[in-house]
């Protein structure tokens, strides 16, 4: 993909060979402490324009984005919402304040906190093989349960092949609307080589996290969905987040249209309905520029995790400096650790489906931010280096 954010994000990347990879994005940093907590909802703002208002118009006018969102969080726990643009190309429909918008993988940052939970629980050992959870499951050229721990595949240092790059052009087109099981995706992947031994390297790869679900619903006995629920979504009272039920191609609430193209500057094709059994752990659920935020939030603020299963989420590993890594961005336990331009880092994730791309993030001093754009494939040449701009921008504000 394009420029800057197409390096931040590992979310569905272009490659050389024009394939591309669910994923994430975001931000790191040090020792957090607890931010501000939000209201339930948030009032849009309002009065003269700010760096925010004007870098998403920006996005719309000059990089040709359907439709921008944002969500801010200023030190003093105050929320603002922000949109620019049109929800609906076809009809020019307004966008919705805090529109529903498919996360993508902020999904893994869900499902890692859950792992950690059941860690802290004494349920699960973060250095313990795989193997001893999913007898069997994993295997293949090279890969083997057994050398593969826990904390390999929440980090991505597993060296599994990554499924989504040998399916990625059909599930934009003929198979858009096909229901993949999750084992069906290990498949794709263990039918490759792994890429390296675990714990030797690090590559960003899908199938971590769909094994990281599997571990969860083995280790509880209960469905992915629920534990995400129950855990995660209903404790922190994100109202507006859902994991999407099977044979669900659609967005509940107001939402905002998302688009595709084939690349930067094509027609823009809608994508809203797909099924996105495809991302399941690693990128299924659906939420808002402020439930992201939130989350966010209240997981760096200690308000999900023990400290000692937050500080072994916060422990990182360098990410390799190739044309799509940011220099000095690291990655921990689902997350990623991404310094910023004003010295600050930010703890995040991000995320790209089709038809969306979101970049949370939450720094130090208690200022957080989510980003919402309503396509994933850049419009323009330069339109995810001003994504990324507008997101430093924004959480480097005094």
């Amino acid at each position: 993909m394009a420029a800057r954010l197409s390096r931040r994000r590992h979310g569905f990347r272009t490659t050389a060979k024009g394939t591309h990879a669910l994923a994430l994005l975001l931000a790191a940093a040090a020792a957090l402490g607890t931010a501000g907590a939000f209201p339930a909802s948030a009032a849009p703002a309002s009065g003269a324009k700010d760096t925010v208002r004007t870098g998403l118009e920006r996005l719309v006018t000059a990089d040709h984005y359907p439709a921008a969102l944002a969500s801010v969080v200023d030190p003093g726990g105050r929320t603002r919402t922000y949109t620019a643009g049109v929800a609906d190309l076809r009809t020019g429909a307004k966008v919705p304040v805090d529109g529903q918008v498919r996360a993508g993988s902020n999904t893994k940052t869900f499902v890692a906190a859950v792992v950690l939970q059941l860690v802290g629980e004494g349920r699960v050992e973060l250095d313990a093989p795989v193997e001893r959870y999913l007898p069997g499951l994993v295997r293949g050229e090279g890969i083997d349960g057994n050398a593969m721990t826990v904390r390999h595949i929440l980090q991505h240092t597993s060296g599994l092949p990554n499924y989504t790059e040998f399916i990625i052009e059909n599930v934009f087109g003929e198979d858009r609307h096909r229901y993949y099981q999750p084992r069906e995706l290990l498949d794709l992947a263990f039918a490759h080589k792994a890429l390296f031994a675990p714990g030797t390297d690090w590559s960003y790869s899908n199938t971590n996290y769909v094994l990281a679900g599997l571990l969860v619903e083995k280790i509880t006995g209960r469905p992915l969905a629920e534990q995400l629920t129950k855990r995660v979504i209903d404790r922190l009272g994100l109202r507006h987040t859902y994991f999407p039920p099977v044979g669900d191609e659609g967005i509940r609430e107001p939402h905002p249209r998302g688009y595709h193209a084939s690349g930067p500057g094509g027609a823009l094709e809608d994508v809203t309905e797909l099924d996105p059994s495809w991302g399941w752990a690693a990128g299924q659920l659906v939420s808002t520029p402020s439930d992201l935020t939130r989350f966010f939030s209240a997981l760096m603020g200690g308000k999900l995790l023990p400290p000692a299963q937050l500080a072994q989420m916060r422990t990182t590993v360098r990410m390799p400096d190739h044309p799509e890594s940011v220099p000095g961005q690291q990655y921990g336990l689902g997350l990623i650790r991404t310094p910023l331009s004003c010295g600050k880092v930010a703890w995040g994730h991000g995320g790209s489906i089709p038809g969306f791309h979101t970049l949370p993030g939450v720094t130090e001093d208690g200022r957080a931010t989510t980003i919402a754009v309503t396509a994933n494939i850049a419009p323009g040449p330069q339109a995810f280096s001003h994504v990324e701009a507008l997101f430093d921008a924004t959480l480097c504000a005094k």
